[in-house]
């Protein structure tokens, strides 16, 4: 898998794909979607799919796709050579959300949240395997959010596909599996061989990515600039970060603020208190008073 562009420039989402097999075109095919990375602070979050004719079933049992996270990093990257070795019968597609684009999408001023954003991601993918020209006829999910109302959102998208979406399955469905090992393995390269464009030299020991983690605990108070924050291979809208930056970063105050305090403390002061004491002079030599009744 071949992520020299992202490596160049990790602040910028990156679609990496297989050819497809004509195999693929001609006939009915299941597809699979999972991802990778959606719970870290740290790093991307990849979503992966992959596509197979549903006549072939019986021999991607033999390549024993499994939930990638129950596997060793070494076991994913086994089995996703023989996944490429298989190229007559399966095709793969894996899109690399960066983290800084995770943050901004989450961060923008109408709300965005994590789950949106996976099912529009999971959404591209369909979509761009059905322009590639592969034959799907079904359609299997790994659920993020309420399974019912995720399967009659991509249903009403795309109608006379059969579509499933369900928990674990990437467990239950060989054509998940697979889409999960792909998912993993992208996520696990670009992890480790991240670019820091901030300089940063760092021994590539970061975790699991979770806030409970030590070594992720350890990168993220080593690599915190009290001023600037963390580079950008750190979520900074996660909680985990925003915590951390507002206990260890240095506290601005900016003017714009200050004015802002300053008014409406003047304002405060202005219209006085209800029970008439305390009130601006204003009030007192106009000889206006709340209105109790009308």
């Amino acid at each position: 898998m071949d992520q020299t562009k992202f490596e160049s420039d990790n602040t910028k989402n990156c679609l990496l794909e297989s050819e497809v097999p004509p195999l693929c075109k001609t006939e009915p095919c299941w597809l699979g979607i999972d991802e990778a990375g959606r719970g870290p602070v740290l790093g991307p979050m990849v979503y992966g799919t992959s596509y197979s004719p549903i006549s072939k079933k019986k021999e991607l049992e033999d390549l024993k796709f499994a939930d990638s996270k129950t596997l060793t990093e070494e076991q994913r990257e086994s089995i996703f050579e023989k996944l490429n070795e298989a190229k007559e019968i399966i095709g793969w597609m894996v899109e690399i959300l960066s983290p800084t684009y995770i943050s901004n999408s989450m961060l923008r001023r109408s709300k965005y949240n994590l789950n949106a954003l996976s099912h529009d991601c999971a959404i591209g993918l369909i979509q761009k395997v059905l322009d590639r020209g592969v034959n799907v006829a079904e359609i299997y999910v790994d659920t993020v959010g309420d399974p019912g109302k995720y399967q009659d959102k991509l249903s009403n998208l795309f109608p006379g596909i059969d579509i499933t979406v369900a928990k674990k399955a990437d467990a239950d469905y060989q054509i998940v599996g697979a889409a999960s090992i792909c998912a993993k393995v992208a996520r696990d390269k670009a992890v480790k061989n991240w670019t820091f464009i901030e300089d940063i030299q760092y021994d590539g020991n970061y975790g699991s990515g979770y806030p409970s983690d030590p070594n992720t605990k350890r990168f993220m108070a080593e690599s915190l600039d009290k001023v600037f924050g963390f580079p950008q291979f750190v979520r900074f809208s996660w909680s985990t970060a925003d915590k951390i930056v507002q206990k260890d970063g240095v506290k601005f105050i900016w003017e714009d603020d200050e004015e802002e305090d300053k008014n409406t403390q003047s304002l405060i002061n202005f219209m006085g208190k209800k029970d008439g004491t305390s009130r601006h002079r204003f009030f007192k030599d106009t000889c206006l008073n709340y209105v109790e009744h009308l």
